[in-house]
């Protein structure tokens, strides 16, 4: 983790979404003492006001982000409060511990996963309302402000295993491809208007959704690169650096952080 703390977002508004815990918690954590006026989001709303209270000066807002209406009014009381947004980073997401216990209970049984099968229609609407759909309205909403004011930066998570795909995890996935390609078609349309947007793909990083992954599929998921799990600190070097000045020729980028599991 970067040990020295700098100004390089002073002046800035800093939106995180999903700040309640793990990466979100610690890019917030990280913009705030780096200069922004930083504001956390997240569904849970005691969650929220804990990370906000071990930040001086920042803001707090419960927002589901699979409720297109509530993004638009979260980023209506930025605005209002602080007159503009300048940096955005979308870390809401959600797993499938159905799944990942399907696929606890074929490994141990020596027997083939078969989630494929069994996924219902509410547990991958689950997934993508969240992943995929909250992360567009999170785009559009930050689009909407950023473009009139003709600069920004937004900076996504999406998944390694949208390349190297985890058996068992088919909407996971492809939510998470969804991701990237939302990002890069972004990307190429708000880059004329000043803002640039970036992805994040980090293989497993322990934060409380990976700690709620059976024990199992934990070891075998940090046996299957040179590093274990990355902490939310690492992907949060990873995700400022994208946000920041520093990254000013960098747009559209999907940046691996995945401890050397593959390489595209």
């Amino acid at each position: 983790m970067t040990q020295h703390v700098t100004d390089r977002f002073a002046g800035q508004v800093a939106v995180v979404v999903g700040a309640g815990s793990g990466i979100g918690a610690a890019v917030a954590r990280r913009v705030a003492a780096e200069g922004a006026t930083t504001v956390v989001v997240d569904v849970v709303a005691e969650n929220v006001a804990s990370v906000a209270d071990s930040i001086g000066g920042a803001s707090g807002h419960a927002v589901d982000v699979a409720d297109p209406a509530a993004v638009e009014a979260l980023f209506d009381a930025v605005v209002a409060q602080h007159g503009r947004v300048d940096v955005v980073v979308n870390t809401a997401g959600v797993d499938d511990p159905v799944a990942k216990d399907s696929i606890r209970a074929a490994g141990e049984s020596g027997q083939p996963v078969d989630v494929l099968r069994e996924l219902d229609d509410a547990r991958w609407r689950r997934v993508m309302a969240i992943n995929l759909d909250g992360t567009f309205h999170v785009v559009r909403a930050a689009a909407r402000r950023m473009v009139p004011q003709g600069s920004g930066s937004i900076v996504l998570i999406g998944s390694s295993a949208a390349f190297d795909t985890l058996v068992g995890y088919p909407h996971y996935a492809a939510s998470k491809a969804g991701v990237h390609a939302l990002a890069q078609a972004a990307a190429k349309e708000l880059a004329p208007h000043g803002i640039r947007v970036n992805v994040v793909a980090p293989g497993p990083v322990d934060t409380p959704m990976a700690g709620r992954t059976p024990a199992s599929v934990r070891e075998a998921m940090a046996a299957s690169g040179a590093v274990g799990y990355a902490s939310p600190e690492e992907l949060a070097d990873n995700i400022l650096y994208l946000a920041s000045p520093g990254a000013s020729n960098v747009i559209g980028a999907v940046l691996l952080s995945n401890g050397g599991r593959f390489t595209v």
